[in-house]
């Protein structure tokens, strides 16, 4: 049976009169990938700071591993690694000394000296000050301080942000491994072929609400299809007019549609057309993160 790592349930904040999040109910279960997707000002930092008790929440509660976020936060933050979204670093320390000071602080954890070998893999120079650093460089920082102490979880706010692409894929490598000793991941992000190359479930917040958690191969195949029509007569251009039917493209013989419900009638109407072939095109999880926004078929999604 699976065990929660993290749970919510009815979490929501507002700064003021600004919502930051409402009732969010989310479950992430031990040794899953689990990426939580949205714009900038979605929530996403909001939801990941109530569950490190950096911010209280105005109602609903969040657990990890069972205690309380506000209550016991300061004994399950012992378990957690934490890749903050906006770094704040000691500019005047090295590298090295940031992470020897961490290691002592956190002396109870991970293996000792564990942070050179990060360092290597992401080809950070250790003996240089932070504050000569380029953001990709303090990213890095920010991420073996994360990883060093081989948290149980894991929470990373845009993990691969100011990255080069081989750092980019080196980073998902970590994630991987992590999963692969059974520790848990949350991360937060908008480039979206990262999170499905490395993630389990994926969870969408639009305006402060989660609108859907699923698993990433069920997001891409049961929401949107791409269907490739070819006839040896083309339809009208008002033949496939439906409810959750968007025709994207049509050539001298094909026509492309996007079909997000009344499959049965689509292909009702292709065979009174003499179809041809059917091509069924794969779509990607960005593809589906717009279709949540309410960006294609003209904003008639959402």
């Amino acid at each position: 049976m699976s065990q929660h790592v993290i749970e919510t349930s009815g979490l929501t904040v507002y700064y003021g009169r600004h919502r930051g999040i409402l009732d969010v109910d989310l479950t992430v279960e031990q040794g899953e990938v689990f990426g939580f997707l949205g714009p900038n000002g979605a929530g996403k930092t909001t939801t990941q700071r109530v569950l490190l008790d950096i911010i209280r929440p105005t109602s609903g509660k969040a657990t990890i591993f069972g205690l309380d976020c506000q209550a016991q936060g300061v004994e399950l933050r012992k378990r957690i690694g934490y890749l903050p979204g906006e770094l704040a670093l000691y500019k005047n320390m090295k590298a090295s000394q940031f992470f020897k000071m961490y290691e002592y602080l956190r002396s109870e954890n991970g293996r000792k000296g564990y942070w050179r070998e990060l360092a290597e893999r992401l080809d950070l120079d250790t003996s240089r000050k932070i504050g000569n650093f380029s953001r990709g460089n303090k990213q890095k920082v920010g991420i073996v301080a994360a990883f060093m102490n081989r948290p149980d979880l894991l929470i990373l706010d845009e993990p691969t942000g100011g990255l080069d692409p081989l750092v980019q894929q080196t980073v998902l490598e970590m994630v991987r491994e992590a999963k692969a000793d059974g520790r848990t991941i949350f991360f937060s992000s908008h480039i979206l072929p990262e999170v499905q190359a490395v993630a389990d479930r994926v969870g969408i917040i639009r305006d402060g609400q989660l609108v859907t958690t699923q698993r990433v191969e069920e997001l891409i195949t049961q929401r949107v299809m791409r269907l490739n029509l070819t006839f040896e007569e083309l339809p009208s251009a008002n033949a496939f007019q439906f409810e959750g039917v968007a025709e994207l493209n049509r050539s001298e013989r094909a026509v492309l549609l996007e079909v997000q419900d009344n499959l049965p009638q689509v292909l009702a109407v292709a065979a009174q057309h003499n179809i041809q072939d059917i091509e069924t095109i794969n779509v990607s999880l960005e593809e589906i993160f717009l279709t949540y926004y309410g960006k294609g078929n003209g904003g008639n999604h959402a």
